[in-house]
This record gives C-alpha cells, structure tokens and sequence, in this order.
C-alpha cells in the first residue's frame, strides 16, 4: 500500500480535493487495477466517481462548473491517481485535454451545453488528432470536413485513439483547406454519430485497461455549432491542448515512477539476505536514492511548469521539458525497481512488472520525446534553416 506523498498546495481547498482524490485513489482504483488489467476491462465507472468528487473540473473556472483550482493543483491530484492506476490516470488526461479547446476556443453556447456534462463524468471524451500516416507531423492529416448545408460532411481515419469506440465524443481534427497544417480545423463529434465507427482495440504492451482504437468516419454530418473556433484555427488548438497536456502525461509518469519507487522500497525493507534486509547493503542503498532524486526531480519540472501556466507565462518549452524528462524518469524508475525485486520482479505477482511495461509507452505517446527535443530545440534556438 502506498502512502501519499508529501505535497505542497496553494490553500485549504485544494489541499481537501486532493486529499480525497489521493484517498479515493488508494481505496477504489489500486486495489482494482491488477485485475482490471489482466482483463482488459475498460474502468467507465472510475471516470464517473472521479467527475463526482471534483476531480474532473479542478482547472476549469467555477462559473463553467469546474473547480476553479490552479494547474498545478489539478496536476498533484492527477499524480496520484497514476500511482494508483497509470491507465484511468493518462485516461483522465485525455479527457481533461479533449475537453481544453471547447474550455477555451469554444462559444459561450458551447461552454454552456457541452462543458457541464465533461466536467462532470457525465460524458468522456477522446482526442482524435493521430492519424496512420500522420503522427507528429500533423500538416499531413488526411481526414476532410466539407461544409454542406447547416454543417459539415467528415471523411476520414483517425489512429491511436485512448478511449476509441467507448468516448460519447471526440475532439476531432480534420482538413478544411489545402494550406497544410494552416488548412486544419477543430470538430466535436458525438461518438455515436452514424457513419463513425470504431476498430477493435489495438494489441498493446501494457496500459491493456485502456482501449486504443482506429476511429473511420464514412459521410458523418455535424451540425455548424460543433465547430471550435474558426475554420483554420485548428492546428493551433490543438498545439494548445497538447501543450497542456503534455504536462498531463509529465505528472501520470511521475506517478507511476512514485509507485514503482515505493514498492521497491518496501521489498528492500522486507527481504533478507545472508542474515539482515537487503535495503541495508549500500550499492542498494544508492540504487533507491538515485531513484528517489529522480522521482522528486520530475515532480518539480512538470510542477515549474505548471506554475508557468498558472501566472500566463509561455510554458511550451517548460512543458516539452518535463514530458521529457518525467518520462525518461519513469521508464528508469520503474526498470531499477524490478532489478530491485529481481525474480519476483519479472512476474505478475507483483505490479512492477506492469509499472515498467507502462512506462514504456509514457515516451511515445503526446508527442514522442524525440519530438520534445525537437520543441525544446527550437525553443532556445529558433527554427532550423533561418540561415
């Protein structure tokens, strides 16, 4: 069992929801998690609970009906949820940042019908930018919007999608002109629209409680009022969101890493060999320290840059920065921790297995972080080619 982790909050309030995230977390969602995993069963009712106690709407203003609680608050909450159960914690952010053009691009109409039942866990929404032959490169999107009367007809695929074939909607983006990333626009598309369909799931390493699927839409019409912004906004929201959401998946890594950390830990303090507790011998010692310097140096990127967030500062090179280096930090924490257990380490007896098996993918998915490199890159020396 994990203990909650030490956290440093801007008030009374935030310090009670996070607490009661941090305590439903420990009681419904850990001790699930295992089974739910093996199984491949998709947790619907953890998003709902989660939208009952708030945690759901904690960065969005009170008069939308969220929280009104800063980023950075949202983000510790988000932390331990990850511990807990690394797939409803991404699960979480994917619904937080689907729902971040309609909160911010979107009209006061769209905020008022549609924000509510997001905020809520009423409805879960998906993020549908991915396409097969369009990952990072997003000016080589292929799905097309063509505006009929009243609306708009979509045609296309969309790959990679946490929640695809389960969301009730999806923040889609899709070609509205030729002009390359420029000619993109933003949609909400109701997942149960005739003409979308969603393939099986894809056949993954770990995070196997979280379904990822192909989304097809064949003729599916939407109505001018689910377009977000103006037409050709679209790649600008959606770097938007993701920058956002990057700092989503920075605080699940550093989740994750925090409970292979503890479980490590204890098995150290527990295990003896040749008469005393393997947590005494120094070249351990130190294994467990470096892990700990690292899980802590991650909590403080990805909360620099969300205090950077908070104030209105520029946080894109803070937030590719601490994708990256949560990331990394997660997948080394979380292989030290089955060297740490050894044998019983590579089996299903014990979650580390499956906390390594998840990291994994924590480096590949908002942007792999090859690509933070690259953002970070031009962050601090402009594009290439100005020469």
């Amino acid at each position: 069992m994990r203990a909650m982790v030490q956290r440093l909050l801007p008030g009374e309030e935030a310090r009670e929801i996070v607490g009661m995230v941090g305590e439903f977390a420990r009681a419904e969602l850990e001790p699930a998690a295992a089974g739910a995993e093996e199984r491949a069963e998709f947790p619907r009712k953890a998003f709902r609970q989660l939208g009952e106690l708030g945690m759901l709407g904690m960065p969005y203003p009170v008069e939308l009906g969220g929280a009104g609680q800063p980023y950075e608050t949202y983000l510790q909450a988000l932390e331990e949820v990850a511990a807990a159960w690394f797939s409803v914690g991404v699960g979480v952010s994917v619904h937080i940042m689907s729902a971040w053009p309609l909160a911010h691009r979107g009209s006061a109409g769209q905020r008022t019908g549609l924000l509510p039942g997001v905020i809520g866990g009423e409805t879960l929404g998906g993020y549908a930018l991915s396409e097969p032959q369009a990952g990072s490169d997003i000016s080589r999107i292929a799905t097309r919007a063509e505006r009929i009367d009243g609306g708009w007809r979509l045609n296309g695929t969309k790959a990679w999608i946490t929640h695809g074939g389960y969301a009730d909607h999806y923040t889609l983006f899709a070609r509205t002109g030729d002009e390359g990333s420029r000619g993109l626009s933003c949609f909400l598309v109701q997942g149960d629209a005739p003409g979308l369909s969603a393939a099986p799931p894809e056949k993954k390493m770990g995070m196997t409680a979280s379904p990822t699927a192909m989304i097809s839409l064949d003729d599916v019409i939407v109505g001018e009022e689910m377009i977000i912004g103006e037409p050709g906004d679209g790649a600008k929201i959606a770097l938007g969101a993701l920058d956002s959401g990057r700092l989503g998946i920075a605080a699940c890594a550093t989740g994750l890493a925090q409970a292979a950390l503890d479980h490590a830990s204890a098995h150290a303090l527990e295990r003896d060999q040749f008469g005393r507790p393997i947590a005494d011998f120094q070249g351990l010692r130190f294994l467990l320290a470096e892990m700990a310097a690292g899980v802590d140096a991650a909590r403080a990127a990805y909360l620099h840059a969300a205090r950077k967030r908070d104030a209105g500062m520029d946080f894109t090179r803070d937030a590719a920065v601490a994708k990256l280096t949560c990331t990394d930090t997660a997948m080394r924490v979380t292989t030290d921790a089955v060297q740490v257990l050894g044998g019983y380490g590579y089996t299903r007896d014990f979650p580390v297995e499956r906390f390594m098996r998840e990291a994994k993918v924590a480096q590949i998915f908002e942007g792999t972080n090859q690509i933070q490199r690259l953002v970070i890159a031009r962050q601090l020396l402009g594009p290439e080619g100005r020469r």
